[in-house]
């Protein structure tokens, strides 16, 4: 009986935090974010110059970004409808249990998983999309009220609490409040890209059956010690996002693979083994390949001599990001004006959506206004990604990935370096999983090692 009671006592704390992290990060975005008409902006490898136009002319309110000293028109709405078209993931409230928990909502520890959630979703539309494709309503989406924000704050707390005391979770999901687009009967090609964007979206949702939702990424994690609630680092996720996707039965996604550098090492034959591995006599097309390569910027903080190297990763066209952020909080890096970063943050609570009905809302997967931060404020461990579409692309983006960080290196050794053979040439041992342990001895060493953020500096 008394164990019963403590297990309660348990039950009741969870539904308290959770009830109270859904409250606490539900006021995020207020902010306007500040952008000068006088340098150019990067986003994922494309840039944007803000040029003048009409003084008296406002930008619009609903964008959620001001430019400082004037207005400024030019390549403003190309860039917001760029920057919104990438799939933003964040906390989220009511979603199903998380298995051997009573979580229903991963406010207040679960940033990092949305924002490598966030990198590989950037890395499945430049696979199944391309990097010019935006979504058609980006610019329809209205910049929440930071006012109404605030004091539905309250009212979303007292439902969330009284919901976790008499356990309804009842699944809701938000109206859709897009305008309606009219014109030209879409074509088949518009057709098909729609149908990819939501597929995409679907895999992220937030139910046991999603190939990379929540539930399936933490269950990954528990092979390396770590379970629902608990902090992940940048290079602990890149492994689990390894897992999933290696994982992934789903048939569109069996011409994808990821790999993990080494020790900030990329073994050039150790990815193109995995590109080819399946490549059969009727089927002869190499596999796209996500590389994630942990780094850290510096010792206790980060170095500001890696600015120029942060820059030039986000200037290439085959980066799908950085999972980095700042202490204990999780940002997804995309982009950077001058010596600031551009980024999505998962740490705003949204309620649950269903991702299995039909023409389920888009909305709150796209985030309608960039964030800006000061590089300095960078937390040192991250992990960045590039995504090649075949062995030729890896051995061109290898190149020019090798002489960016020549340029960008102030110190004699690179961040990480690309090198001929495979591991086990240089007497590491291979790191392939066995059947039986979706994690191998060694990968359970390396995500110890990981989690205390120890990372070889060259």
């Amino acid at each position: 009986m008394e164990a019963s009671g403590t297990d309660e006592v348990d039950k009741l704390k969870t539904k308290f935090i959770s009830a109270w992290n859904n409250m606490k990060y539900s006021w995020v975005l207020k902010t306007k974010t500040y952008f000068s008409r006088n340098s150019p902006v990067l986003l994922l490898g494309k840039c944007y110059h803000f040029k003048y136009e009409d003084e008296s002319k406002m930008l619009p309110a609903r964008s959620g970004c001001a430019i400082e000293d004037h207005v400024i028109a030019g390549n403003v709405e190309e860039f917001r409808k760029d920057f919104i078209s990438r799939i933003w993931l964040t906390y989220r409230e009511e979603f199903p249990q998380i298995e051997a928990s009573a979580l229903t909502t991963d406010c207040g520890w679960g940033c990092t998983l949305r924002t490598g959630q966030m990198l590989l979703a950037q890395g499945l539309i430049l696979h199944f999309l391309g990097r010019a494709w935006t979504w058609p309503d980006a610019l329809h989406i209205e910049n929440s009220d930071s006012d109404s924000w605030t004091s539905n704050t309250v009212k979303k707390f007292t439902a969330s609490f009284e919901a976790s005391l008499s356990g309804d979770r009842e699944l809701r999901t938000p109206a859709v409040s897009l305008k309606e687009t009219s014109g030209k009967r879409p074509d088949d090609r518009a057709v098909r890209n729609e149908a990819y964007h939501r597929k995409i979206i679907s895999w992220f949702g937030d139910s046991p059956v999603a190939v990379f939702g929540l539930h399936r990424l933490i269950e990954f994690g528990k092979k390396s010690g770590k379970k629902a609630g608990d902090w992940y680092g940048p290079a602990v996720v890149a492994h689990i996002l390894r897992k999933a996707v290696e994982e992934a039965r789903h048939p569109d996604l069996q011409g994808l693979t990821i790999y993990v550098a080494q020790d900030c090492t990329v073994y050039n034959s150790d990815v193109i083994d995995k590109q080819t591995d399946s490549v059969t006599a009727g089927d002869a097309r190499d596999k796209a390949v996500i590389i994630l390569v942990p780094v850290r910027l510096g010792g206790e903080r980060t170095n500001t001599d890696y600015l120029e190297f942060v820059k030039g990763v986000l200037s290439l066209e085959y980066c799908v990001g950085i999972i980095g952020g700042k202490p204990k909080q999780s940002y997804y890096f995309a982009g950077f004006q001058d010596d600031s970063l551009i980024y999505m943050d998962p740490h705003y609570c949204q309620s649950f959506v269903d991702v299995s009905i039909k023409d389920f809302p888009l909305e709150t997967f796209h985030c309608p206004s960039p964030k800006k931060m000061s590089f300095r404020k960078m937390d040192p461990s991250c992990t960045i990604g590039f995504y090649c579409r075949n062995v030729q692309d890896f051995e061109r983006a290898s190149e020019e990935i090798t002489k960016m960080l020549k340029i960008s290196s102030k110190e004699k050794y690179p961040l990480f370096t690309f090198v001929n053979g495979h591991s086990k040439d240089f007497d590491f041992t291979s790191t392939a999983a066995s059947e039986e342990d979706l994690f191998s001895e060694d990968e359970r060493k390396n995500f110890k090692r990981f989690s205390t953020e120890e990372f070889v500096l060259l």
